[in-house]
């Protein structure tokens, strides 16, 4: 088995809620998963807000997919 250490500020480890100074690999990739999916979550929601996605209700949103499709179909 080898040994990576990875240097992160104080501020990062806290954030991340670490209590250990090791981890397995799993659970590191667990971290950084978790932290990736959150960050994507957030960009999600700010698009939606940005272009009006999120005032939407989900029939709105299946009926303007269903249109695009439509659309493409067309062509």
């Amino acid at each position: 088995m080898r040994t990576l250490s990875i240097s992160i500020s104080d501020n990062e480890y806290s954030k991340f809620g670490l209590k250990e100074e090791s981890l397995s690999f799993a659970d590191f990739l667990e971290l950084v998963s978790k932290e990736l999916t959150r960050q994507n979550l957030n960009k999600s929601v700010a698009l939606a807000e940005k272009y009006g996605i999120s005032a939407m209700s989900m029939e709105e949103i299946t009926d303007e997919v269903k249109a695009v499709r439509n659309a493409k179909n067309r062509h």
